[in-house]
Protein backbone atom coordinates (compact mmCIF):
# COMPACT_ATOMS: atom_id res chain seq x y z
CA UNK A 1 0.00 0.00 0.00
CA UNK A 2 0.99 3.28 -0.30
CA UNK A 3 1.89 6.20 1.80
CA UNK A 4 2.38 9.79 2.36
CA UNK A 5 5.75 11.00 2.46
CA UNK A 6 6.23 14.22 4.68
CA UNK A 7 2.98 15.47 3.05
CA UNK A 8 3.84 15.54 -0.51
CA UNK A 9 3.81 12.64 -2.99
CA UNK A 10 3.56 9.05 -2.67
CA UNK A 11 5.93 5.89 -1.42
CA UNK A 12 5.49 2.57 -2.12
CA UNK A 13 7.10 -0.81 -3.21
CA UNK A 14 6.60 -2.34 -6.00
CA UNK A 15 6.11 -6.19 -6.94
CA UNK A 16 9.58 -6.34 -8.37
CA UNK A 17 10.79 -5.06 -4.85
CA UNK A 18 11.96 -1.64 -5.77
CA UNK A 19 10.72 1.32 -3.88
CA UNK A 20 9.32 4.11 -5.83
CA UNK A 21 8.19 7.77 -5.12
CA UNK A 22 5.40 9.62 -6.73
CA UNK A 23 4.71 13.06 -6.89
CA UNK A 24 2.98 16.02 -9.02
CA UNK A 25 5.12 18.68 -9.67
CA UNK A 26 2.93 21.36 -11.65
CA UNK A 27 1.41 20.85 -14.89
CA UNK A 28 2.87 20.45 -18.43
CA UNK A 29 2.00 22.83 -21.19
CA UNK A 30 -0.48 20.86 -22.44
CA UNK A 31 -2.43 21.10 -19.35
CA UNK A 32 -1.80 17.65 -18.04
CA UNK A 33 -0.44 17.07 -14.43
CA UNK A 34 3.37 16.39 -14.15
CA UNK A 35 3.73 13.13 -12.60
CA UNK A 36 7.28 12.17 -11.29
CA UNK A 37 8.43 8.99 -9.94
CA UNK A 38 11.83 7.92 -8.43
CA UNK A 39 12.86 4.65 -8.30
CA UNK A 40 15.74 3.05 -5.74
CA UNK A 41 16.44 -0.40 -4.10
CA UNK A 42 15.98 1.05 -1.03
CA UNK A 43 14.10 4.05 0.48
CA UNK A 44 16.89 5.89 0.86
CA UNK A 45 18.22 5.68 -2.86
CA UNK A 46 14.97 6.77 -3.28
CA UNK A 47 14.78 9.89 -0.91
CA UNK A 48 18.25 10.82 -1.95
CA UNK A 49 16.85 10.78 -5.66
CA UNK A 50 14.05 12.76 -4.27
CA UNK A 51 16.31 15.53 -2.22
CA UNK A 52 18.56 16.18 -5.57
CA UNK A 53 15.25 16.45 -6.83
CA UNK A 54 14.31 19.77 -4.64
CA UNK A 55 17.80 20.81 -4.60
CA UNK A 56 17.71 21.78 -8.49
CA UNK A 57 14.12 23.15 -8.09
CA UNK A 58 16.09 25.72 -5.47
CA UNK A 59 18.71 26.64 -8.14
CA UNK A 60 15.75 26.73 -11.07
CA UNK A 61 16.79 23.74 -13.14
CA UNK A 62 13.88 23.17 -15.03
CA UNK A 63 13.17 19.61 -14.34
CA UNK A 64 10.39 18.82 -16.72
CA UNK A 65 13.16 19.57 -19.81
CA UNK A 66 15.10 15.97 -20.09
CA UNK A 67 17.27 15.81 -22.72
CA UNK A 68 19.29 12.96 -23.58
CA UNK A 69 23.24 13.81 -24.37
CA UNK A 70 22.60 13.63 -28.15
CA UNK A 71 19.41 16.05 -28.07
CA UNK A 72 21.21 18.95 -26.53
CA UNK A 73 24.59 18.58 -27.79
CA UNK A 74 23.07 19.02 -31.12
CA UNK A 75 21.00 21.97 -29.90
CA UNK A 76 24.56 23.44 -28.82
CA UNK A 77 26.36 22.98 -31.68
CA UNK A 78 23.32 24.29 -33.69
CA UNK A 79 23.98 27.15 -31.76
CA UNK A 80 27.62 27.43 -31.65
CA UNK A 81 28.75 26.63 -35.24
CA UNK A 82 27.86 29.91 -36.67
CA UNK A 83 31.47 30.88 -34.00
CA UNK A 84 33.40 28.60 -35.98
CA UNK A 85 35.28 28.79 -39.02
CA UNK A 86 33.99 25.82 -41.66
CA UNK A 87 37.10 23.57 -41.07
CA UNK A 88 36.94 23.52 -37.61
CA UNK A 89 33.33 22.68 -38.02
CA UNK A 90 33.52 19.77 -39.74
CA UNK A 91 35.95 18.55 -37.00
CA UNK A 92 33.54 19.32 -34.46
CA UNK A 93 30.96 17.19 -36.30
CA UNK A 94 33.68 14.53 -36.29
CA UNK A 95 34.33 14.98 -32.49
CA UNK A 96 30.44 15.11 -31.81
CA UNK A 97 29.65 11.89 -33.85
CA UNK A 98 32.62 10.10 -31.09
CA UNK A 99 30.71 11.48 -28.40
CA UNK A 100 27.20 10.55 -29.31
CA UNK A 101 27.78 7.12 -30.08
CA UNK A 102 28.74 6.59 -26.44
CA UNK A 103 26.48 8.25 -24.68
CA UNK A 104 23.80 9.78 -26.60
CA UNK A 105 20.65 7.95 -25.42
CA UNK A 106 21.70 8.80 -21.85
CA UNK A 107 19.55 11.77 -19.71
CA UNK A 108 22.10 14.97 -19.74
CA UNK A 109 21.48 15.31 -16.09
CA UNK A 110 22.45 11.67 -15.35
CA UNK A 111 25.97 12.07 -16.64
CA UNK A 112 28.33 12.25 -14.18
CA UNK A 113 32.38 12.77 -13.61
CA UNK A 114 32.89 9.33 -13.54
CA UNK A 115 31.04 8.21 -16.82
CA UNK A 116 33.42 11.04 -18.32
CA UNK A 117 36.48 9.27 -17.09
CA UNK A 118 35.18 6.04 -18.35
CA UNK A 119 34.42 7.40 -21.57
CA UNK A 120 37.95 8.67 -22.40
CA UNK A 121 39.68 5.60 -20.96
CA UNK A 122 37.15 3.72 -23.63
CA UNK A 123 38.68 6.10 -26.05
CA UNK A 124 42.20 5.46 -25.44
CA UNK A 125 41.60 1.71 -25.25
CA UNK A 126 40.59 2.11 -28.73
CA UNK A 127 43.32 3.64 -29.85
CA UNK A 128 42.62 7.22 -29.75
CA UNK A 129 45.56 10.01 -29.63
CA UNK A 130 46.28 12.65 -26.60
CA UNK A 131 45.09 15.47 -28.68
CA UNK A 132 41.91 13.28 -29.79
CA UNK A 133 41.43 12.86 -26.10
CA UNK A 134 42.03 16.37 -25.41
CA UNK A 135 39.52 17.59 -28.05
CA UNK A 136 36.88 15.28 -26.71
CA UNK A 137 37.35 16.65 -23.05
CA UNK A 138 37.07 20.10 -24.75
CA UNK A 139 33.85 19.51 -26.19
CA UNK A 140 32.00 17.99 -23.77
CA UNK A 141 32.95 20.64 -21.38
CA UNK A 142 31.74 23.38 -23.37
CA UNK A 143 28.43 20.87 -24.30
CA UNK A 144 27.77 20.69 -20.45
CA UNK A 145 29.10 24.22 -19.97
CA UNK A 146 25.99 25.62 -21.60
CA UNK A 147 23.72 22.71 -20.10
CA UNK A 148 24.56 24.32 -16.69
CA UNK A 149 24.37 27.96 -17.93
CA UNK A 150 20.92 27.22 -19.04
CA UNK A 151 19.66 25.53 -15.68
CA UNK A 152 19.29 22.29 -17.47
CA UNK A 153 21.89 20.36 -15.13
CA UNK A 154 23.17 21.51 -11.49
CA UNK A 155 27.22 21.16 -12.32
CA UNK A 156 29.08 20.52 -15.15
CA UNK A 157 30.58 17.00 -14.96
CA UNK A 158 33.71 17.62 -16.95
CA UNK A 159 34.91 19.95 -14.30
CA UNK A 160 34.98 17.39 -11.65
CA UNK A 161 36.41 14.50 -13.75
CA UNK A 162 39.94 13.73 -13.69
CA UNK A 163 42.07 14.06 -17.01
CA UNK A 164 43.57 11.60 -18.77
CA UNK A 165 47.89 11.43 -18.19
CA UNK A 166 49.68 11.22 -21.53
CA UNK A 167 51.31 8.66 -22.89
CA UNK A 168 53.81 10.71 -24.20
CA UNK A 169 57.04 10.12 -22.36
CA UNK A 170 58.09 13.76 -23.36
CA UNK A 171 55.84 16.94 -24.38
CA UNK A 172 55.75 17.65 -28.32
CA UNK A 173 57.28 20.44 -29.39
CA UNK A 174 56.40 22.80 -32.27
CA UNK A 175 59.04 22.92 -34.93
CA UNK A 176 60.31 25.96 -35.98
CA UNK A 177 63.02 27.09 -38.11
CA UNK A 178 66.70 28.02 -37.03
CA UNK A 179 67.97 31.35 -37.18
CA UNK A 180 70.42 29.97 -39.75
CA UNK A 181 67.92 28.55 -41.39
CA UNK A 182 65.49 32.06 -41.79
CA UNK A 183 68.48 33.80 -42.93
CA UNK A 184 69.50 31.10 -45.68
CA UNK A 185 65.88 31.61 -46.58
CA UNK A 186 65.90 35.55 -46.77
CA UNK A 187 68.80 35.13 -48.89
CA UNK A 188 68.40 32.18 -51.22
CA UNK A 189 64.69 32.02 -51.73
CA UNK A 190 63.47 32.87 -55.24
CA UNK A 191 62.26 36.52 -56.24
CA UNK A 192 58.69 35.01 -57.13
CA UNK A 193 55.52 34.84 -55.35
CA UNK A 194 56.54 31.42 -53.89
CA UNK A 195 59.26 32.85 -52.70
CA UNK A 196 57.99 36.16 -51.45
CA UNK A 197 54.65 34.91 -49.96
CA UNK A 198 57.31 32.27 -47.80
CA UNK A 199 59.40 35.64 -46.92
CA UNK A 200 56.32 37.42 -45.41
CA UNK A 201 55.12 34.11 -44.08
CA UNK A 202 58.30 34.23 -42.07
CA UNK A 203 58.04 37.82 -41.30
CA UNK A 204 54.67 38.41 -40.33
CA UNK A 205 53.15 35.39 -38.44
CA UNK A 206 50.52 34.94 -40.92
CA UNK A 207 48.78 31.51 -41.38
CA UNK A 208 48.48 29.45 -44.77
CA UNK A 209 45.52 29.94 -45.12
CA UNK A 210 45.41 33.84 -44.80
CA UNK A 211 48.21 34.36 -47.07
CA UNK A 212 45.66 32.01 -49.86
CA UNK A 213 42.64 34.00 -48.90
CA UNK A 214 44.90 37.63 -49.44
CA UNK A 215 43.24 39.82 -52.09
CA UNK A 216 45.85 42.73 -53.37
CA UNK A 217 43.48 45.05 -51.38
CA UNK A 218 44.25 43.93 -48.21
CA UNK A 219 48.10 45.13 -48.63
CA UNK A 220 48.98 48.64 -48.36
CA UNK A 221 50.53 50.50 -51.60
CA UNK A 222 53.95 50.58 -49.89
CA UNK A 223 53.67 47.13 -48.51
CA UNK A 224 53.94 48.44 -45.10
CA UNK A 225 50.72 46.62 -43.78
CA UNK A 226 48.86 43.57 -44.50
CA UNK A 227 45.05 43.70 -43.37
CA UNK A 228 43.56 40.01 -42.20
CA UNK A 229 40.09 40.06 -43.20
CA UNK A 230 39.38 36.63 -44.28
CA UNK A 231 40.92 33.12 -44.68
CA UNK A 232 40.98 29.38 -46.88
CA UNK A 233 39.03 26.79 -45.85
CA UNK A 234 39.20 23.61 -46.50
CA UNK A 235 35.77 20.83 -46.57
CA UNK A 236 35.73 17.80 -47.61
CA UNK A 237 38.16 18.88 -50.86
CA UNK A 238 36.12 21.75 -51.74
CA UNK A 239 38.26 25.02 -51.31
CA UNK A 240 36.38 28.53 -50.50
CA UNK A 241 36.99 31.32 -48.77
CA UNK A 242 35.39 32.44 -45.29
CA UNK A 243 36.13 34.55 -42.38
CA UNK A 244 39.19 34.21 -40.62
CA UNK A 245 39.87 31.11 -37.58
CA UNK A 246 38.55 33.59 -34.64
CA UNK A 247 37.87 37.07 -34.14
CA UNK A 248 41.05 37.75 -32.64
CA UNK A 249 42.47 36.44 -36.07
CA UNK A 250 40.86 40.04 -37.55
CA UNK A 251 43.92 41.79 -37.90
CA UNK A 252 46.15 44.17 -39.34
CA UNK A 253 50.05 43.47 -39.35
CA UNK A 254 53.26 45.82 -39.61
CA UNK A 255 55.42 44.41 -42.13
CA UNK A 256 59.22 44.76 -41.65
CA UNK A 257 60.90 47.40 -43.61
CA UNK A 258 62.85 44.78 -45.08
CA UNK A 259 60.23 43.13 -46.29
CA UNK A 260 57.64 45.44 -47.66
CA UNK A 261 59.22 45.07 -51.69
CA UNK A 262 58.46 41.34 -50.92
CA UNK A 263 54.86 42.50 -50.22
CA UNK A 264 54.55 45.06 -53.07
CA UNK A 265 55.36 42.55 -55.28
CA UNK A 266 53.09 39.86 -54.64
CA UNK A 267 50.67 42.90 -54.77
CA UNK A 268 51.37 43.71 -58.32
CA UNK A 269 48.43 41.37 -59.97
CA UNK A 270 45.24 41.65 -61.88
CA UNK A 271 43.99 38.60 -60.24
CA UNK A 272 41.31 38.23 -57.48
CA UNK A 273 43.26 36.36 -55.11
CA UNK A 274 47.05 36.70 -54.71
CA UNK A 275 47.21 33.13 -54.84
CA UNK A 276 45.70 31.32 -57.90
CA UNK A 277 46.06 28.13 -59.13
CA UNK A 278 44.51 26.92 -62.51
CA UNK A 279 40.95 28.75 -61.67
CA UNK A 280 40.29 32.03 -62.07
CA UNK A 281 38.93 33.27 -58.79
CA UNK A 282 39.17 30.77 -56.66
CA UNK A 283 41.70 30.57 -54.48
CA UNK A 284 44.72 28.05 -53.87
CA UNK A 285 44.36 24.79 -52.81
CA UNK A 286 46.86 24.67 -49.15
CA UNK A 287 47.79 20.77 -50.48
CA UNK A 288 49.07 22.69 -53.56
CA UNK A 289 50.76 25.14 -51.56
CA UNK A 290 52.32 23.06 -49.09
CA UNK A 291 53.65 21.06 -51.86
CA UNK A 292 55.25 23.87 -53.92
CA UNK A 293 56.81 24.81 -50.55
CA UNK A 294 58.31 21.47 -49.88
CA UNK A 295 59.79 21.48 -53.84
CA UNK A 296 61.63 25.09 -53.18
CA UNK A 297 63.01 24.11 -49.25
CA UNK A 298 64.64 21.09 -51.24
CA UNK A 299 66.55 23.99 -53.16
CA UNK A 300 68.02 25.35 -50.38
CA UNK A 301 70.89 23.84 -48.71
CA UNK A 302 70.53 23.75 -45.21
CA UNK A 303 67.47 24.34 -44.36
CA UNK A 304 64.70 21.23 -43.39
CA UNK A 305 61.36 20.28 -45.14
CA UNK A 306 59.07 21.60 -42.31
CA UNK A 307 55.74 22.54 -43.21
CA UNK A 308 54.47 25.87 -44.32
CA UNK A 309 52.92 26.52 -40.74
CA UNK A 310 56.33 25.84 -39.06
CA UNK A 311 56.95 29.88 -40.54
CA UNK A 312 54.33 31.18 -38.11
CA UNK A 313 55.94 28.94 -35.20
CA UNK A 314 59.19 30.41 -36.28
CA UNK A 315 58.05 33.99 -36.21
CA UNK A 316 57.07 33.71 -32.63
CA UNK A 317 60.30 31.78 -31.74
CA UNK A 318 62.41 34.40 -32.90
CA UNK A 319 60.50 37.30 -32.13
CA UNK A 320 61.13 36.52 -28.38
CA UNK A 321 64.46 35.39 -29.08
CA UNK A 322 64.68 39.07 -30.89
CA UNK A 323 63.08 40.13 -27.20
CA UNK A 324 59.88 40.96 -27.88
CA UNK A 325 57.35 40.85 -25.58
CA UNK A 326 54.76 38.14 -25.71
CA UNK A 327 51.96 40.25 -25.75
CA UNK A 328 52.96 42.21 -28.87
CA UNK A 329 54.03 38.85 -30.27
CA UNK A 330 50.40 37.04 -29.85
CA UNK A 331 48.73 41.05 -30.95
CA UNK A 332 50.52 41.00 -34.49
CA UNK A 333 49.75 36.69 -34.96
CA UNK A 334 45.94 37.47 -34.10
CA UNK A 335 46.13 34.89 -31.05
CA UNK A 336 42.83 33.28 -30.10
CA UNK A 337 43.77 32.87 -25.94
CA UNK A 338 41.06 35.37 -24.66
CA UNK A 339 43.29 35.64 -21.73
CA UNK A 340 45.64 37.16 -23.19
CA UNK A 341 43.52 39.15 -25.41
CA UNK A 342 42.68 41.30 -22.54
CA UNK A 343 46.62 42.09 -23.15
CA UNK A 344 46.65 43.15 -26.77
CA UNK A 345 43.94 45.89 -26.21
CA UNK A 346 46.88 48.03 -24.25
CA UNK A 347 49.82 46.82 -27.65
CA UNK A 348 50.65 50.17 -29.25
CA UNK A 349 51.02 50.43 -32.77
CA UNK A 350 54.41 52.62 -32.00
CA UNK A 351 55.65 49.31 -30.15
CA UNK A 352 54.11 47.17 -32.63
CA UNK A 353 56.68 48.83 -35.43
CA UNK A 354 59.16 48.71 -33.01
CA UNK A 355 58.74 44.80 -32.98
CA UNK A 356 59.11 44.10 -36.48
CA UNK A 357 62.07 46.86 -37.16
CA UNK A 358 64.10 44.26 -34.88
CA UNK A 359 62.98 41.78 -37.57
CA UNK A 360 64.19 43.62 -40.67
CA UNK A 361 67.54 44.45 -38.66
CA UNK A 362 67.83 40.55 -37.47
CA UNK A 363 67.19 39.53 -41.45
CA UNK A 364 67.63 42.43 -43.30
CA UNK A 365 70.46 41.86 -44.91
CA UNK A 366 69.60 39.96 -48.21
CA UNK A 367 68.53 41.85 -51.43
CA UNK A 368 65.28 42.48 -52.55
CA UNK A 369 63.58 42.66 -56.08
Amino acid sequence: MAKRLNGEGSLRRRADGRWEYRLMDGYLEDGRPNTVSFYGRTQKEVRDKLENYRIRHIYGIDTRVKHTFATWSEIWFQNHQDNISPTTRENYKYILTTLKAHLGSRKLDGIKAFDIEQLLKELRREGRSDSYLASCRGMLYQIFNKAEANDLILKNPVRFADKMRSTRTAPKRKDAFHAEEVRRMMEQLPHDLLGESIRLMLGTGMRTQELLALEPSHIAQDGSMISIRQAVNLVKGTVSVGPPKSRDSYRDIPVPPSLRPCAMAIRNTEKKYIWEVGVKDQPCNPSHFRKKFREVLKQIGGVRLLTPHCCRHTYVSQMQALGVDLPTIQSIVGHADLDMTQHYLHVQDSIRQEAVNKFSKAFGNQETA
